[in-house]
């Protein structure tokens, strides 16, 4: 019995890793995220004050987020557009609380996540799979177990988990 070496090992751990990353970035190429006029949503800052990096800091994440969850419930060859038109951040701001709390974002029931968005889902063909508009919104979102616990972002995250999970778990 002929013993591996630890550089063959690691070589072949990082080729299978790479495969695997270039098979998720194809599958995730096939879901189209686009956010319009999000200088206009209604809470999509990262502080009290709203900046444009800010913003698209957050948004990028919840776009990464969205693609490579929507790609697990597509078909080969399917594709999925969605478009959205407003987001509505787990938690909000309350200033009045103090300048140490300027920038903290306070997480109550009152602050619910929400968003608004539209969607099309495609073959191969370009025939149109399933269309609409949804309004998103997780009044229970305290009760739920969203993970990763460090991740600011994760109430919403969940939310739009859910949706992909109840909206596509047909289509495969």
């Amino acid at each position: 019995m002929k013993i591996k070496s630890p550089l063959i090992i690691l070589l072949g751990l990082a080729v299978g890793s790479a495969a695997l990353a270039a098979s998720a970035d194809k599958a995730a190429s096939a879901v189209q995220v686009t956010f319009v006029a999000p200088e206009k949503f209604t809470d999509a800052k990262e502080g009290y004050m709203d900046t444009e990096r800010g913003r698209d800091a957050l948004l990028g994440q919840l776009k990464e987020h969205i693609m490579t969850r929507a790609a697990k419930y597509l078909r080969a060859g399917q594709r999925l557009e969605i478009t959205v038109t407003d987001v509505d951040l787990a938690g909000d701001f309350e200033p009045w609380r103090g300048l140490q709390f300027h920038d903290v974002r306070i997480v109550k029931d009152l602050y619910p996540p929400r968003a608004s968005l539209q969607f099309r889902l495609l073959n191969a063909d370009g025939t149109v799979v399933s269309e609409g508009k949804r309004q998103l919104q997780e009044l229970g979102y305290l009760m739920t177990l969203a993970l990763p616990t460090w991740d600011p972002l994760r109430y919403d995250k969940e939310m739009l988990s859910d949706w992909l999970r109840q909206e596509f778990k047909h289509s495969t």
